[in-house]
């Protein structure tokens, strides 16, 4: 594919993706309602149908992320192979391990819903609720933030996009691999977390729709 494809079906990939992301999150907090696990249990039985719609979203996202690893990785691999290689893969491990957590979705709609003798005692159900209900979105992300900070920079050193822009993805997706990290061991937590992610949110609010109507330029000389 040319570069200019390449670009727009990344631009594109970037809206998709931040599209079924939020909707997944609506979704899913909408059907993990409620003080504790015997409660987010019930919920979920009541609305199945939230968490099956959360369970194509969450494939639709791990297939973006691999479009991303491709088609960016075919934008920037002449400004050097070898960190382009880098960033496709920390994308595709994102997309990957964003399939397999689709799994974890599956085992806990099966214990919320399941009756009869198939159905697990409340102990276990609780204990294997309060496990699969634990949140370890952080591992995943710390994949895609590796990844989008290498292709900020190529971007950057290629001035393939504007620079102010290619600057905001590179410094806040830095910003979310030094603190992804942090959160996952527990030394980072509350409002802070969730702000460092509004840099990256701008960064790629703006760079899809750029990708998808202008493409990017030619690279520069290395």
């Amino acid at each position: 594919m040319t570069r200019t494809t390449n670009a727009r079906i990344a631009g594109f990939t970037f809206l998709f993706y931040i599209a079924a992301g939020v909707t997944s999150m609506v979704l899913f907090g909408r059907a993990t309602s409620g003080e504790g696990i015997a409660e987010k249990l019930a919920a979920i039985a009541q609305h199945a149908t939230d968490v099956r719609l959360t369970v194509l979203l969450g494939l639709f996202q791990a297939f973006s992320a691999l479009v991303l690893a491709v088609t960016l990785y075919a934008i920037t691999r002449e400004q050097d192979a070898d960190l382009a290689m880098l960033a496709l893969i920390c994308r595709v491990c994102e997309g990957l391990i964003g399939g397999l957590s689709v799994l974890g979705t599956l085992s806990l709609l099966w214990l919320a819903t399941s009756t009869g003798a198939t159905a697990t005692d409340s102990a276990a159900a609780h204990t294997l609720g309060a496990y699969l209900l634990r949140g370890d979105m952080a591992f995943t992300a710390t994949f895609f933030a590796v990844g989008s900070t290498l292709f900020s920079y190529l971007l950057l050193r290629g001035r393939m996009i504007p620079v102010l822009l290619a600057w905001l993805g590179v410094v806040g997706s830095a910003l979310l691999v030094v603190g992804l990290p942090l959160q996952l061991a527990g030394f980072f937590r509350g409002l802070g977390a969730q702000i460092m992610w509004l840099p990256v949110a701008l960064f790629e609010l703006t760079l899809g729709p750029w990708l998808l109507i202008k493409g990017v330029s030619n690279p520069a000389a290395r």
